[in-house]
């Protein structure tokens, strides 16, 4: 059931040593090369083992029988938008719960938008998979197989998905080994570049204390959606427990030792943070860690009571941002029909989350990393 650990790992959860074995095991004293071929097979070229027609039939029904090269997700729901151009699948794993995936298709390439946890713990009051609430982790493999089986559905359809990013459901940080061990397997097999893999975060700190000591240059993106502690607080609660001046020197020290580009996403929400004491505030933060701003338009959830700005306030602040001296891109909104934007991603569960409104909260000071994925003190650092 939903919440309970996988009982066996899926095909791109080996690695080769371990894909070699399942050969060995099914076809004693094949060529060491069969394992290359289907490691090729499903990294490169993107195909299930028993689509391989390199290696002997017998091999082949054998391979696909087996457990450990069985999927990780089944298609629970698909849903396009934008004439075709944004593709959403909400995906149900061996233990039932449920993710999604969204793809996004550009005239020259594509982008993959994945899920980390099935589920969020963080709670961010706008957030359409916060109010859902947390169900598990996932696993390298349940997260590399999100973008392969997207990138096959692009190729097909005459673009490489070359991008992907870390902004579906869950916190990637809070779920750091297997987003790590995903982005290197995206990188070193399948062949993506690093400088094309983005990871988002609400603010995990000690999350971004090890991003910056790692060996690949992802690049950062920080949804901010506040430059104040009061608001931020009642926009994303992690706030309480690492605020402000504790993320912001974290940015600091990650733009310092990666050289890499830090990313502020703001959600624009009428009245919370979009007058001009917020972009004031903003183009200080944004200045001192040399970020760029991605304003992106408030999408609509069920949960939350609160409209998002007028074109015209959205406007007003993205000109503030750049009288300011700050690099600002307003994000086109892609899948809002199909429940496929920023901050919509529930895989369709119903919920019970009351309609919030934005009330004082009483502060914490920062403490250890506890239940930030759902489960007693991980180990983020």
């Amino acid at each position: 059931m939903p919440g309970s650990d996988r009982s066996r790992p899926s095909r791109y959860d080996l690695d080769r040593v371990e894909l070699g074995s399942v050969v060995e095991e099914v076809a004693p004293g094949s060529p060491r090369y069969r394992a290359d071929q289907i490691w090729d097979g499903l990294n490169r070229r993107l195909r299930a083992p028993d689509e391989l027609t390199e290696l002997p039939v017998p091999l082949r029904r054998a391979l696909g029988g087996h457990p450990a090269l069985a999927p990780a997700l089944e298609a629970a729901g698909e849903s396009v938008s934008d004439g075709g151009l944004t593709r959403k699948w909400v995906w149900r794993l061996v233990d039932g719960a449920l993710i999604e995936t969204v793809l996004m298709e550009y005239p020259r390439r594509a982008t993959v938008c994945v899920s980390t946890q099935a589920g969020c713990a963080m709670a961010c009051s706008f957030c359409a998979t916060g109010q859902a609430g947390f169900d598990r982790q996932l696993t390298v493999g349940e997260i590399v197989e999100q973008v392969a089986r997207a990138a096959r559905v692009a190729e097909e359809r005459g673009r490489r998905a070359s991008r992907v990013v870390f902004m579906g459901m869950g916190e990637p940080l809070a779920n750091f080994d297997a987003t790590w061990g995903a982005v290197h397997r995206l990188h070193d097999d399948l062949g993506l570049s690093a400088r094309h893999l983005t990871i988002s975060t609400v603010g995990v700190v000690p999350g971004i204390q090890r991003l910056a000591g790692e060996d690949l240059p992802v690049n950062l993106a920080v949804s901010l959606h506040a430059a104040d502690d009061a608001t931020r607080d009642e926009l994303v609660p992690l706030n309480r427990r690492y605020p402000l001046a504790a993320l912001i020197e974290a940015c600091q020290e990650y733009v310092a030792r990666t050289h890499r580009r830090l990313s502020f996403e703001w959600a624009m929400i009428d009245g919370v943070n979009d007058r001009p004491a917020d972009a004031a505030r903003l183009i200080g933060l944004a200045r001192r860690t040399g970020a760029h701003v991605n304003l992106i338009p408030l999408n609509p959830t069920a949960g939350f009571g609160v409209v998002g700005s007028s074109p015209a306030r959205v406007s007003a602040f993205r000109d503030a941002l750049r009288q300011g001296g700050v690099n600002v891109t307003l994000r086109q909104t892609r899948g809002r029909d199909i429940d496929a934007a920023c901050g919509q991603l529930a895989a369709r569960r119903p919920h019970t989350a009351s309609v919030v409104t934005l009330q004082p909260v009483r502060r914490r000071p920062p403490g250890p990393a506890a239940d930030l994925d759902g489960s007693p003190s991980p180990d983020l650092g």
